[in-house]
Parts: C-alpha cells; structure tokens; sequence
C-alpha cells in the first residue's frame, strides 16, 4: 500500500507538499503538482487511503530516548535534527515529538529517561539503546504498554522492536580492520580506545572491535591488539595524561583505532611526535572529526549519517502508526568511507 512518505519520495518532495496537491491548497509550482498527480493516478486505488490519512486528525506522540551531545562530540546533534525535520513534514498529521536526553555515558540517566518515556505512555517510541542490560530491564514495560518501537543506531538482538535504523556494526569494524591494514607493514601493534570500562554492555562497539580484529585474523596478519580505556571522555587533561602515558609504553605501536564517533578528542590530546608514528581510523562524520581528517590527524574515518538514522525513524513510525504500513526489520545505513581526498 503507498503511503503519504512514498508519494512524497517518489515525486522528490516534501509530505506537505504531497498534503497541498492533494487538498488545492496552491504554493506548489504546477510542475511539482503535475508530477505529485501523476503519481497518485498511478495508484488510484490507493488515494482513499492517503486521503484518509491526512484527513485523520487524531494526535499521535512519538517519543525519543538519545544521547545528549557536547562541543566536542556532535554525532547526536545531527540525529536530533534528522528528527526534527522530519516532524516539521508530519506536524498537520497531528504528531506531536517528546524528546528524553540521557548522558551518553551514565547508564543511571539512561533508565533515569527511559522511565520518564514509559510513563508518558506514547503512541510509539524511537530508541537508542545505548545500554543492553538497562534496556532489557525497561523495554518489557514499553511491550506491556503495546507501544511499538524502533531502535536506531545500536542494533540488539532478542527484542520485538519493529526496526532498527544503523550501520552492521560488524562489517563497519571489519571494513576499519581493512583500512587500518593498507595502511600498515606487519607485524602490526594497535592500540583500541575503549570510552567506557563497561564496553561490553555497548553493542555496536564491541562489534565494531570483534569486526575489526577478525580482519586481521582471516588475512593472518600478524596483530597486537591492546586495549586502553579511558574514564572520563569529557575530562580533557585526564584524557591527555592516560592517553599519552599509556601509548608511550607500547612498543612499537604503528596504529590507532577508535570504534566511537570521538576520535577527534584521542588525536587532539596525542603528543605531535607520537602521533606522527600512528595511521589512525575512526567512526562517524562529526564537525570535529572532519576538521581532525582535514589536518592529517586521522587517516579515515566511517560515517553512517546520523541525520538520515533520526529522520527515517520518525518517518517509518508514522507511517506505521497512521497507515499500519510495518516497516523491513533492518535498515541498514550505507558505510562511507571519508578521507582527506573527498571531504
């Protein structure tokens, strides 16, 4: 069954656009209107149904649980813009948006605002879910409740969430493996950056490492894996001193590899000569990241579009919510390579 969004995606226009041609409501150019008719002629034998659901004025709350953002990490920055603008399209629908803002690394904030979502009882939930063990505590109130849910960004196993939006982590760290190897001679000793002790309740990072470190073990490359964790990410002078200390006692260290979106604050805090010794691989298109790439501070870097992660959310929610239209189980974001070269 087409609906509202797939009009509106296959004419290359916004829903309200598609809400105006269909209602006359002028403001659209007669080319864009001709192209929306077309294809609601197309499928005429859908049009009671698009025009029903616009016509439905019943108000509709989707709820979003996501990380805070800071200065120097940006990454959930861009996905609450995604969500935003995809509100603004489906606003006259009558949806309405209630955000919850967590530490991204205090998992007691965490359930602190999953609690806060379940007891605002919306009509679906868009969810991050940064922390497994938390999440399995709260997501049986969220099936209790009936309210359907997607999760974006980290991808966990054994839930009857309706989708999930994000990278494979596993082929993201797998591809980062592969990077880090062009790059290297053998054998080769790499340092990981853990940002939190308790990386194992993170899914998508500890896919990203298990990808990773089975690159080089199919191409039987000789490895050194050593794993550094840091405490508190946002402590910069901490973050200096354990970094700089811990790596300088690695012999022969030839690589760094971060499987979080903070790559830039590791590279920043690095003394200049020992970081002149490293390649450096890291995740996600943040303004920090690009400009740390820009300055040969970090060899490449994978980006999974956190816009696009918040905007189809909202959209596949509503469709689900307004035209019972049940999204693919997975949606997996594409994985871009950037470098220097095409940035």
């Amino acid at each position: 069954m087409i609906t509202i969004s797939d009009i509106a995606t296959k004419a290359n226009v916004s829903a309200g656009t598609v809400d105006r041609v269909l209602h006359n409501r002028g403001g659209v150019s007669e080319k864009t209107a001709e192209r929306v008719r077309k294809i609601v002629k197309e499928h005429d034998f859908k049009i009671n149904a698009v025009a029903s659901s616009l016509a439905n004025k019943k108000s509709r709350t989707i709820a979003v649980l996501i990380p805070d953002y800071s200065e120097t990490n940006t990454f959930w920055k861009d996905t609450r813009l995604g969500v935003e603008k995809a509100l603004e399209e489906f606003l006259k629908f009558g949806v309405k948006l209630e955000v919850f803002i967590f530490q991204q690394f205090d998992a007691s904030s965490y359930e602190a605002e999953f609690q806060k979502l379940i007891e605002s009882n919306p009509d679906g939930a868009i969810i991050a879910p940064t922390f497994r063990n938390e999440t399995a505590k709260h997501i049986p109130k969220i099936e209790a409740n009936k309210i359907p849910y997607i999760f974006i960004n980290i991808d966990l196993d054994g839930f009857k969430n309706i989708s999930f939006l994000g990278q494979q982590s596993y082929k993201s760290g797998y591809l980062a493996g592969k990077l880090m190897h062009v790059s290297l001679s053998k054998p080769a000793v790499i340092a990981v950056i853990q940002t939190k002790l308790n990386v194992e309740n993170n899914q998508a990072l500890s896919r990203r490492i298990q990808g990773f470190s089975e690159y080089f073990i199919k191409k039987d490359h000789p490895l050194e894996l050593i794993m550094v964790n840091i405490d508190d990410v946002l402590d910069a002078e901490m973050v200096k001193n354990t970094l700089n200390l811990e790596l300088s006692k690695i012999n022969g260290l030839s690589g760094l590899f971060v499987p979080s979106s903070r790559a830039s604050v590791f590279v920043n805090a690095l003394n200049s000569d020992l970081l002149s010794k490293l390649e450096v691989v890291g995740f996600d298109g943040t303004e920090q990241n690009l400009n740390s790439l820009k300055e040969d501070r970090i060899s490449f870097l994978i980006s999974q579009q956190s816009f696009n992660q918040g905007y189809n959310a909202i959209k596949l929610m509503v469709d689900f919510l307004i035209e019972k239209k049940l999204p693919t189980s997975k949606m997996y974001s594409p994985i871009e390579i950037l470098t220097k070269e095409n940035i």
